[in-house]
């Protein structure tokens, strides 16, 4: 009978990139022989999975669940919509999202190994996005919005907001699922980011040959609009001219998250 302990298996994991169980019926298989075992998951076509970590996975699914003043979001990305639709793969996100809600973010820990098997059976690189957990404060109002695809959530929404109703947070809810802000503040946006679209908007500006006297002013401008398409409070409500803010009156967004399949 084959002589070999956790470290071994743990070691092959991390060596070949294949799940728990895998590792551990690799060296049942070969009597504990960590090289035997190695050639006998690359033969098998488990011992890929540490190869495909750089390959892009814009793809997956989200699930978005709410009880009460708690809300859970969890993302699992792949390579491909074949394998976020497949049911072991939607059954596994549920299951994560439920536990999400019931004990915190950090209950996807305890998913660790059978994320691994999902990464190795559909030969993808499949990885844990977002995960949050929001518990609303007392008097705030939570609202949450999933938009679902040919069966799986394809975007996620969790908004916590105070001073409105409930019909106008599912609208705030809504908005966020389609003007995708990025940040609640322009303090949120990375300084290195604004000032890079700033030098650029300055050299298209000097290109279409404005006055150098107006080009601030005009840089100016076209910042601010920038910022519009990424800061909630300075989007416009659904597209249209009104922003969120003046659309929210004397109530306020207190934080959301969003999960978006491809972006």
């Amino acid at each position: 009978m084959a002589e070999f302990g956790a470290k071994d298996v743990k070691a092959l994991r991390e060596a070949t990139g294949a799940g728990m169980m895998d590792c551990k019926k690799a060296l049942t298989e070969n009597d504990g022989d960590a090289e035997a075992a190695t050639q006998w998951l690359r033969e098998k076509g488990l011992g890929k999975a540490a190869e495909r970590g750089d390959r892009e996975n814009a793809d997956g699914a989200v699930a978005v669940l709410r009880d009460g003043n708690t809300a859970a979001m969890v993302q699992i990305k792949s390579e491909t919509d074949f394998s976020a639709k497949s049911d072991d793969f939607v059954d596994l996100l549920a299951r994560m999202a439920q536990a999400v809600l019931e004990n915190g973010e950090g209950a996807v820990d305890g998913f660790a190994d059978e994320l691994d098997n999902l990464k190795i059976s559909k030969k993808e690189n499949i990885e844990l996005g977002t995960v949050a957990q929001i518990v609303a404060g007392d008097g705030n109002v939570l609202d949450t919005y999933q938009h679902t695809q040919d069966g799986r959530g394809t975007t996620g929404v969790i908004v916590e907001a105070k001073g409105i109703d409930e019909e106008l947070a599912h609208e705030l809810a809504l908005h966020i699922a389609f003007a995708k802000p990025s940040a609640m503040s322009r303090d949120e946006i990375p300084a290195d980011e604004v000032e890079a679209e700033r030098a650029a908007l300055l050299e298209i500006t000097k290109a279409e040959g404005k006055p150098e006297q107006a080009w601030d002013k005009i840089v100016e401008g076209r910042i601010s609009a920038w910022f519009g398409d990424r800061v909630l409070p300075d989007q416009g409500w659904m597209g249209e001219k009104e922003k969120v803010k003046d659309k929210l009156g004397s109530g306020e967004v207190v934080r959301f998250v969003l999960a978006n399949i491809g972006g």
